[in-house]
């Protein structure tokens, strides 16, 4: 099982730096390092260069933590579950592309920026685009497909109730990556119906990832108003399918797997294996969506374009819109004039929040409230 473990964080390690290395690509055609730039300085050769040299970087930043962590795992053999040293370098194998790829991001923008004020691009004049009706474009799924869930939890609730007797009075709650259990809570029902606490604070999360994508403000092109809000529609549709699957996967490995544990059907090594390899497809299918669409749809934008769904956008030196002021660092978006609470990132795959707007920080606020909430009734629910 520690080679199976090990394996598959090794896999995670390659998947999430690749994401990274490839990011430049996945932006739209107007974004470079989170600079806004003309559609046609994405040929710049100089620009070209800057993706080239981060993506060299972060792939072998990304090749040479996986292998440290591959040659590790082998090295400690059956030991692997022995100590934190294997976390230890678990971390800083996943921590070390996602930080490089911040600070190369940071310098890469700043010489974007350079080159911006060389040439002197800028917007000549605020740009409007048609506004496209809702009914009109591809949107994320609704809501009320997130009631997939209470099946999962009635399912993991009812194996609790009708186990019970034979729920041993020992329950196991940790185990090392060698699958030995080392942490043991009495039987009770906060231990027993742990699970199903977990299952319902993940659940809480995804249903709130679901909203902001219904809530997100919507990227258009003024050229091409209807082929941009159509790609970013069938982006938000299938990042609102993928995140349904993915919670109700998780959900589901995550509470059946750890109930059957408690009655002893199953080891908790086995457990946290199954859930190990629950994750596989879970990442593929960011990676796969990420590649697809791009960011806000823009991969699948530049195809329809490609095919002359838009023969007339506007190219070269035009810039529709200039809104650099207002992301801070390249990743935080604060602008107390735009209405929106959700939007797209600027330098990656997903959404972000308008720090400009108050209500934003009460988001902020209150998920750290839902969190300790959440660990106040863990420690509760497992003495």
């Amino acid at each position: 099982m520690e080679l199976l473990v090990a394996l598959i964080l090794v896999g995670c390690v390659l998947l999430t730096g690749g994401l990274l290395a490839v990011t430049p690509w996945l932006m739209p055609k107007t974004e470079c390092f989170a600079v806004t730039v003309p559609e046609g300085a994405r040929r710049d050769p100089r620009l070209a260069g800057f993706r080239r040299r981060y993506a060299l970087i972060v792939g072998v930043a990304t090749l040479a933590c996986s292998g440290l962590l591959a040659a590790f795992a082998a090295s400690a053999g059956s030991s692997l579950g022995e100590g934190t040293a294997f976390v230890g370098v678990l971390v800083g194998a996943m921590l070390v592309p996602t930080v490089l790829s911040f600070g190369l991001m940071l310098h890469f923008r700043r010489r974007v920026m350079a080159v911006k004020r060389a040439e002197g691009w800028a917007a000549p004049r605020p740009q409007a685009a048609a506004v496209v009706a809702e009914d009109d474009v591809p949107h994320a799924i609704s809501l009320a497909w997130n009631l997939l869930y209470v099946p999962v939890v009635l399912v993991t609730a009812t194996i609790g109730v009708v186990a019970w007797p034979a729920i041993p009075d020992q329950i196991p709650l940790h185990a090392d990556f060698s699958g030995t259990v080392n942490d043991w809570a009495p039987k009770s029902i906060g231990s027993v119906f742990f699970p199903v606490l977990v299952q319902l604070f993940m659940i809480a999360c995804f249903l709130f990832c679901h909203w902001s994508i219904l809530r997100s403000k919507r990227p258009t092109s003024p050229g091409a108003p209807v082929t941009s809000a159509l790609a970013y529609g069938l982006f938000a549709r299938a990042q609102s399918i993928y995140l349904l699957a993915t919670g109700v996967l998780v959900t589901a490995a995550l509470g059946l797997t750890f109930m059957l544990s408690a009655m002893g059907v199953l080891s908790l090594g086995g457990a946290g294996a199954i859930v190990a390899v629950a994750v596989i497809p879970v990442l593929l299918g960011s990676v796969a969506i990420a590649l697809v669409y791009g960011q806000a749809g823009s991969r699948l934008f530049r195809r329809m374009e490609a095919a002359g769904a838009n023969a007339g956008v506007p190219s070269g030196a035009v810039m529709p819109a200039d809104d650099d002021d207002h992301w801070k660092l390249g990743i935080f978006y604060v602008n107390r004039d735009d209405a929106s609470l959700f939007l797209p990132e600027r330098f990656g795959v997903g959404w972000t929040l308008n720090l400009g707007r108050p209500a934003a920080w009460a988001v902020v606020g209150g998920f750290v409230a839902v969190m300790a909430l959440f660990v106040v009734l863990v420690f509760i629910a497992i003495g």
